[in-house]
This record gives structure tokens, sequence and C-alpha cells, in this order.
């Protein structure tokens, strides 16, 4: 249990890494509460993509790896945290996950590397070079998801190729989807700690099928970014789970989540083409490939100079006023 002269440091290093955590569009949306011996996430409705995600796959995605960050924060402390997902109906379903933290060993090198690669890690949307992840790496990375429970799968040229053309003809859906972009356009923005800044956007690519999502260049209309080669054999890996619940969605984020702070500790950079899924939630296309699996998230992994990070949310504002923690 935390004790009570640990809990505010405990929650707020918790709530802090977990708000380092990727998500859809950078819209952050969770929330956290600790109240008694546990802290509690909670998911944020109004956080969420109505219109790309309208089963809230992304948010629980989101939060999931918001949970891993969370849990790599207590280990960092000291700490053995234990998650219960989606324990309902002892609770409200907003509340997506019980988490219980108990006093355990020193964190040892590689977790507190772990936990170094939290603030490291940014999706990073530019140009990659041509180097090759390791066939080792690509174990660990893999051996990573197996962690949590979920597959990662790196696709070979041909897989590849047939991905990144379903890339293209959902970046064209999408774009012509006037809702979709509306939705888009609200969470493309500067100066704000959330969503996604301008200068953050992919450079239009001059090789297709594209690497990268050309829809958000599409709607950032006061924007010419400019035309740039990406690498020739783009490297992507599909992470799929084996059902497809809420549950499994969080198990996916952070599955997620532990590959990226796996890939970020070995210098790798990270960006996603989840506007395949998004096609899939929103007119129920699926990925367009066989699989036994689900399907939980498509990424593009690669060497690339470090990314700037993307604003976040301050840490108050992720915890719950009244909840039991004082932020000081």
């Amino acid at each position: 249990m935390m004790s009570a002269q640990l809990s505010a440091r405990l929650g707020r290093g918790m709530a802090e890494a977990a708000g380092a955590a990727p998500s859809l569009h950078n819209t952050q949306p969770w929330q956290f509460a600790v109240e008694g011996d546990v802290m509690l996430l909670y998911a944020v409705p109004e956080r969420a993509l109505s219109v790309a995600d309208p089963n809230a796959r992304a948010l629980y995605l989101s939060c999931g790896a918001a949970l891993c960050n969370a849990r790599t924060a207590g280990r960092e402390l000291g700490y053995d945290v234990h998650m219960r997902l989606l324990p309902h109906p002892e609770y409200s379903f907003d509340v997506l996950a019980v988490l219980d933290a108990k006093p355990g060993a020193p964190p040892t090198a590689t977790e507190h590397a772990r936990y170094g690669a939290i603030w490291r890690r940014h999706t990073n949307r530019g140009t990659y070079s041509d180097r090759r992840i390791a066939p080792s790496l690509t174990a660990r990375l893999a051996q990573a998801a197996v962690q949590e429970h979920a597959t990662l799968e790196r696709l070979d040229p041909h897989q590849t190729r047939v991905v990144l053309d379903l890339a293209a003809e959902a970046n064209r859906q999408l774009s012509a989807d006037g809702a979709h972009q509306d939705e888009l356009r609200h969470w493309i923005r500067d100066g704000a700690p959330d969503g996604i800044p301008l200068w953050a956007l992919p450079m239009r690519p001059l090789n297709q099928p594209s690497p990268v999502r050309d829809d958000m260049v599409g709607a950032a209309a006061e924007v010419s970014p400019p035309v740039v080669p990406y690498e020739r054999s783009p490297q992507v890996f599909i992470l799929s789970t084996e059902e497809n619940e809420p549950e499994d969605w969080l198990q996916a984020g952070l599955a997620l989540e532990n590959v990226l702070l796996i890939a970020t500790m070995n210098g790798l950079s990270a960006s996603f083409l989840y506007q395949l899924i998004e096609r899939d939630e929103m007119y129920g296309e699926g990925l367009g490939v066989p699989r036994r699996d689900t399907p939980q998230m498509v990424m593009r992994l690669g060497y690339a100079p470090p990314a700037v990070p993307t604003p976040r949310r301050r840490t108050e504002s992720v915890m719950r006023p009244g909840a039991g923690l004082r932020l000081e």
C-alpha cells in the first residue's frame, strides 16, 4: 500500500511520468486520483475523438501507455506497482485501472534507464536513415510486447508495401471526410499544453507511398512544409492482441509504451500509421491484410535525429482536485 507519508511524492511522480505517454493527436485523455491507499486512472471523455475514435479504442490505448509510464515511475521510486484493469462494478465506468504500490527493491540499472527513456521518447514524424534494425533488437522489441500480452510483428518488404499502400488510401479517405478533418484541425494548434504543434507536423513526402500521415498536413492549411524524400525502405511493425475488447486496448497501450521505451533506450525513433485503425473504427474496413490477431497499432521505427518534445499538461491538471493528494 502507499504509505501516507510517501503518497504525495509517489502519486505525483507516477502522474507526471504518465503524462509523458503518447496519445492520438496528443489529446492526453487521462486523469489520476489518489483515494486512500490506491491510485485510480480515469478516462476523460471530453478529450475523446468522437469522429476518429467512435469506440474509444485510441483513448484506451493512450491510457494504457500512461499506465506503463506510471508503473515505470513507481519502480524508479522503489515501489512495485500492481494494476487491476477495468475494475467494474466496484468503481464507476470511467475508472480504467486501479494501481496499488508497495515498497520494493531499489531500481536496477535497467529500470533506471527505462525511466530515463520516458522523457526522451517523442513521436518523430521526420525523415529516418536507411540503417536497418538488427534482428537481435527486433527480438527484444517483440519480447517487450509479449511481456504485456501482445504481439509485435516486423513486416517484410512486400507486406510493408501493402500496408503503406493501404495507409495512402486511408489518407485519401480521411482527407475527404469533412468531420474528420474538422476534428483533426481542432487538435493541430500552437501555444497549447496539448494537441499537435504546427512544427511537429510531418513534411510532405517526395516518395509514395509515404511512411507518414498526409492527412495531417492537409488539415493545416496555414502551413506549407517542404517536400523531402523519406527513407527508401521504411521499417514497419504491427502490434496486435488476440482479442479486441476494451481490456485488450488497455493492454495494447501498455505493450506499445513498453516497446517504445525499449526502442528509445536503443536509439530508435517511432511514428505511427494509426489512420488505418481510424478508418476501421469509422468505416469498418479493417486493416486490409489477413491476420489471426487484431491489429492495434501500426508503427514505423528507425534511426533519426532526436525529435523535439510536444507540449504536455501540467501534473496538477491531470490530478483530480480534492482526491486526497496535495501537490506542492
